[in-house]
């Protein structure tokens, strides 16, 4: 086990640099001038090259690469060239709700799609399957920022109501503050329930045709000890793989979702800062997201081995 784990660690340092690179250029490609931004363009010569001098912009871009990335080794994000605030301060207010969100979303992901899928493989070909495999085409095929926008926008239509959409601190009302993330968890966690559970029927359509399933059907064993005893633990071993690509396609959700509810946490923050090209604050963002989801796939790989004797000790 633990020359497994050393094996996953060694190959996430690589991939933590290759995305530093990435993280690092891809905003400096995006169209317009940071420090034209700041000043409204109503400063221009001298004034711009100062600015951009005193924030290191006019430095070789390799050479701002390896500053900034001494910085990080130092715990160092940087300050936002927007808000004047360090990048650090900025992700521990807003990180709580980007995660409070997203653990609703793949809990209500797991808790929806499992039981489906579980039902649609042992009643295959059925009525039931047929509609379960159905709505998680739709849900795959239905953009989560459409239907956010739908759910606004019909019921204050039909009914004259909407939801709330100004962002309730817990210290104000606990019970509020849960209840603020349950419509945009839910909706956010669409897709990769539609994913989870597509994954679920065939993995354990899969499983149910193996000998020793026919075995336990021959022997007269409870058709809910033979799915969920013998069969379901080997079927979900890839479903928890998959988990790990879930993660990142709810982060990445969670920047259209926070800004359409109000909600203050990092996706909204990082819509703002690259209409207001903000650097500092759109690495800073993308590298902490990029070493969670680097963090969890770890933590999945390492459950996936305890779920597969045969993973520790290949």
């Amino acid at each position: 086990m633990k020359n497994y784990l050393l094996k996953r660690l060694l190959v996430a340092i690589p991939s933590l640099v290759i995305a530093s690179v990435i993280v690092f250029t891809l905003p400096r490609l995006l169209p317009g001038d940071a420090v034209q931004l700041m000043v409204e363009e109503k400063a221009y010569g001298k004034d711009i090259d100062d600015l951009r001098a005193k924030l290191g912009l006019d430095k070789p871009i390799y050479v701002q690469y390896f500053s900034w990335l001494g910085n990080i080794a130092r715990g160092n994000l940087g300050e936002s060239l927007w808000t004047k605030r360090a990048v650090s301060e900025e992700l521990a207010r807003r990180l709580p709700v980007t995660l409070v969100l997203g653990i609703i979303s793949i809990t209500f992901a797991i808790l929806i799609a499992i039981p489906i899928g579980v039902l649609a493989a042992v009643r295959a070909d059925t009525l039931r399957d047929y509609a379960a495999r159905s709505v998680a085409i739709l849900g795959l095929s239905v953009p989560g920022f459409w239907l956010a926008t739908l759910v606004i926008i019909l019921p204050a239509m039909w009914w004259g109501w909407t939801p709330h959409l100004s962002f309730t601190e817990f210290t104000q009302d606990p019970v509020r503050h849960v209840v603020q993330f349950l419509l945009p968890g839910a909706i956010l966690g669409i897709a990769s329930a539609a994913a989870i559970m597509r994954l679920t029927r065939a993995m354990l359509l899969e499983v149910l045709r193996q000998d020793y399933v026919r075995t336990a059907w021959a022997k007269g064993l409870d058709e809910r000890f033979v799915v969920f005893k013998h069969s379901l633990k080997n079927a979900i071993i890839p479903v928890v793989t998959i988990l790990g690509i879930q993660l990142a396609q709810i982060f990445s959700g969670t920047v259209i979702i926070e800004s359409i509810f109000g909600l203050p946490g990092m996706g909204r923050f990082l819509f703002d800062a690259i209409l207001q090209r903000d650097y500092p604050v759109i690495q800073g963002i993308n590298l902490l997201v990029v070493s969670v989801i680097v963090c969890m796939n770890l933590l999945v790989d390492m459950l996936y081995a305890v779920l597969d004797p045969r993973i520790r000790y290949s």
